[in-house]
């Protein structure tokens, strides 16, 4: 999954779907400086073979590049870049896990600004601001000046049909994109193989395997992308299916946190895992966006899910690699100035206020009570969820 200028509906297993919202035809690629663009007629003839990133040239495919010991893109320090939005979800947990293993000088980061996205199809998409200055926390492009995400990707693939979404791992030395997946990067980054990589971190250890593969596919399913398809519903029906899924999802965290709070601070107890990152960038934005902006409101964080408001806490609080990547101006104003079908006038909420609830934590969470929303619909989803115990 990633974060795309326009707001079609992705599902859970696929990074990119046909655009939807052809391009004006007049449009050209001209040049690759500061106004690139793209055309509606770019198919190549034929097909063409996979890259080195595993991208098939001419189509709307993600890139699927891995970086490691031994192959075309190897663990060199200060060799690839990662362009990331701090308002997107999906890039948030790969700069999660960057800064977990301590990469930040070995992997330098560009923030895109979080709005204005385009038009309503998405064009010309995710901007660079033009100086460090022109919008806090977001970054001019220092490889080749892009006025826009969509620059780096035509430059990758001049016959690009997708759409340009971040997070974006760009390799400097052969100019292309390594991967544009935040499942594979997230997932792949730990063994990656950076020589100053911290060997404390391992997200996905042997022992619990099977409970994160099992739990893993309903939370990309109905947290990680059920705020979206709540928020992006286009019509009542959709949306009264979408929402109850949300909360049947925070509901079976709350409990499964419960269930490991004797044995440690994370989801699933003493250990940190690719499960609390992938909770986490959605849970942080919950009560502050997606409540309101996307109609997620049979509860909150901080009032109904007393458990997960606690883990919330020590995560946000107590592990600097959280806290750190996660910036509220740009999650708030990207959701409320990017989305006109939504929020026409493009009004930022000030609440709610605080932006995460710290105070009340507790320590021992044996003495957290384990909440969650009782409507009868979103029990009765949450029983179809399974939690590996």
């Amino acid at each position: 999954m990633s974060c795309a200028s326009s707001h079609d509906f992705q599902s859970p297993d696929t990074a990119f779907t046909p655009n939807a919202h052809p391009l004006p035809p007049n449009i050209t690629v001209t040049n690759f400086a500061r106004t690139a663009s793209r055309t509606d007629n770019m198919a190549p003839t034929k097909p063409k073979p996979l890259t080195v990133a595993q991208h098939l040239a001419g189509s709307n495919q993600a890139w699927h590049g891995k970086v490691a010991p031994g192959t075309v893109f190897p663990p060199e320090s200060g060799r690839y870049r990662l362009y990331i939005g701090l308002f997107c979800p999906f890039a948030h947990r790969v700069n999660i896990v960057r800064h977990l293993l301590g990469l930040q000088a070995d992997i330098p980061v560009t923030v895109v600004k979080p709005y204005p996205k385009g038009n309503d199809k998405g064009w010309p998409g995710w901007a660079f601001p033009s100086s460090a200055t022109e919008y806090p926390g977001a970054n001019p492009d220092p490889l080749f000046n892009s006025s826009y995400l969509h620059e780096l990707y035509f430059r990758a693939d001049p016959e690009y049909q997708g759409r340009y979404s971040v997070p974006v791992l760009w390799d400097t030395h052969t100019n292309t994109i390594v991967n544009n997946e935040s499942a594979e990067l997230m997932h792949d980054l730990p063994s990656a193989g950076f020589a100053s990589a911290s060997t404390a971190v391992d997200l996905y250890p042997a022992a619990l395997r099977a409970q994160i593969d099992t739990i893993t596919p309903w939370i990309q399913r109905d947290l990680n992308s059920g705020v979206y398809r709540a928020g992006f519903a286009q019509t009542q029906e959709d949306y009264d299916k979408a929402v109850p899924h949300v909360f049947a999802a925070l509901n079976a965290l709350e409990r499964l946190r419960g269930a490991s709070a004797a044995a440690g601070p994370y989801l699933l107890g003493a250990a940190l895992t690719e499960l609390d990152v992938r909770a986490y960038a959605t849970v942080v934005r919950f009560d502050v966006v997606y409540v309101q902006h996307f109609k997620c409101n049979l509860g909150t964080i901080r009032h109904d899910y007393p458990q997960l408001r606690n883990w919330l806490a020590f995560l946000y609080e107590r592990v600097p690699a959280f806290r750190d990547t996660t910036d509220f101006r740009h999650i708030k104003e990207n959701y409320t100035k990017s989305h006109a079908d939504i929020n026409p006038r493009g009004i930022t909420p000030m609440g709610p206020w605080p932006d995460v609830e710290v105070d009340g934590y507790d320590a021992d969470a044996t003495k957290v009570r384990v909440g969650g929303v009782k409507m009868p619909l979103v029990l009765e989803l949450e029983k179809e969820l399974d939690l590996g115990l």
